[in-house]
């Protein structure tokens, strides 16, 4: 597949290296030589110098011959330029990033595609919808539903609560699962993704991730000391940035939602677009502040201001007041792969969101859905078994998976499955597997 990638920022930059695993033909276009060399340098990629919107520059990178050009530039209004002049020029598909979310809320009013763009992504409404879907359990820091829960991912951190666990090997510790109803499927240690097996050995302070069916979720935070009956009740937003406002207008409804922003002026305004949130006019920095606003009673702590280290330092002193869970949204994407390190639950990115999401929506066509966990070079997939597919010809014991991939669970008519070695796979099962990106299309391979 041929894919045109306008910008070679954080989002084109990391979807252009997901996409170059998986040999597609990818030509990136920016006007910044600095950013297009160090593509080059580091991707399989052709580049293009020049604007994205410039009829020449779009005909030297060939785009009558794209099956997919993605805008996603930092200037909204060259994206939906790209895209609709690249659909005129003959780019079979078109996604353009925006940041004004009105356009996504009023999609019955005016029709995109008559001016070219087939899909509008909101890097904030997607980082949005990632703090809900981490706010479901506090004890967990990563969670992602198959089937409506029939199988669930989640993301725990192994510490001293789970004595029985720490310094032994799964093949050691299988007595704790008798039926079988979750599956450890990564590890991430020291900013290092392991794809474990029987002699993998857990240690304190490891980030297992497991897939469960409905009661093994139960099993394995029993198993790791975690509390199941600890809900959400409180959440401190620390930002009227726009990834705050849409969160605290998201969550108001079912939470006991406190916004803080230092801006005297913005918070009239966000006091009256969120009558349901209390808006407080204060620097979160400030931990006097913070106690005087009751953080020691808060259950979740977002922070999301515009500046990294604030969002990181302020989500710190959360954790010590007892705060259970803790999400700091931060700018640099390397700072991901430390999240586990520093002592913050979770950190986001919303340009790595961003391209996690339009990954998805290119495989869309082969696999159901896919998301990214964060700091964890893998992704997660989940397929459906086509009728003569390779992967129904033997049992999974006998079948050749990559050795950088694991297949984590299975749903079947309503029911919920952790394969065994001799499991089966028929027609139209759904299939949950973890891959390193590396050898995604080998996985295919067994689906097709």
């Amino acid at each position: 597949m041929k894919i045109v990638i306008a910008g070679a920022g954080d989002v084109g930059f990391h979807l252009a290296r997901l996409l170059t695993n998986e040999d597609q033909d990818i030509t990136i276009i920016d006007v910044d030589a600095d950013r297009l060399n160090y593509a080059a340098q580091h991707l399989d990629v052709a580049t293009v110098k020049g604007s994205s919107t410039s009829f020449e520059t779009l005909e030297k990178a060939n785009i009558s011959k794209a099956h997919l050009l993605i805008a996603v530039t930092a200037a909204e209004d060259t994206n939906l330029l790209t895209a609709s002049i690249g659909k005129q020029l003959g780019a079979k598909r078109t996604i353009a990033r925006i940041s004004n979310s009105e356009f996504l809320q009023n999609r019955d009013k005016f029709d995109l595609r008559n001016l070219g763009i087939d899909e509008l992504i909101s890097p904030e409404l997607l980082a949005t919808k990632e703090v809900k879907r981490l706010l479901k359990e506090a004890a967990i820091t990563d969670t992602f539903e198959f089937e409506r829960g029939l199988l669930s991912l989640i993301g725990i951190t192994i510490d001293e609560e789970a004595d029985h666990l720490s310094n032994k090997t799964l093949r050691e510790t299988a007595y704790l699962n008798p039926n079988y109803d979750f599956l450890t499927v990564a590890i991430l240690r020291n900013n290092e993704t392991i794809i474990p097996r029987g002699d993998t050995r857990f240690e304190t302070g490891d980030h297992v991730y497991y897939i469960a069916k409905p009661e093994g979720v139960s099993r394995v935070l029993k198993l790791t000391g975690k509390q199941k009956d600890k809900k959400i009740r409180s959440i401190m937003i620390l930002g009227g940035s726009r990834v705050g406002f849409y969160a605290a207008r998201s969550l108001s409804s079912k939470y006991n939602v406190i916004l803080i922003e230092k801006d005297k002026d913005k918070c009239f305004e966000l006091a009256d677009l969120l009558p349901n949130t209390l808006v407080i006019n204060g620097d979160g920095r400030d931990v006097e502040l913070l106690q005087e606003e009751g953080i020691d009673n808060i259950d979740a702590f977002i922070a999301v201001t515009g500046d990294s280290e604030t969002n990181i330092i302020s989500s710190l002193v959360a954790k010590n007041h007892g705060v259970d869970k803790t999400i700091a949204l931060v700018e640099n994407i390397d700072y991901i792969h430390l999240s586990q390190n520093m002592g913050v639950d979770t950190l986001i990115n919303k340009k790595l969101i961003a391209a996690n999401f339009i990954f998805r929506y290119i495989r869309k066509g082969q696999v159901l859905s896919l998301t990214s966990l964060h700091g964890v070079d893998a992704e997660v997939l989940e397929f459906v078994v086509n009728e003569g597919a390779p992967i129904t010809r033997a049992p999974l014991s006998e079948l050749d998976i990559p050795k950088t991939a694991i297949i984590g669970g299975i749903i079947r008519k309503g029911k919920s499955y952790v394969p065994k070695g001799s499991f089966t796979f028929k027609p139209y099962d759904r299939v949950v597997v973890l891959s390193r990106p590396e050898c995604i299309h080998k996985v295919e391979f067994f689906f097709k």
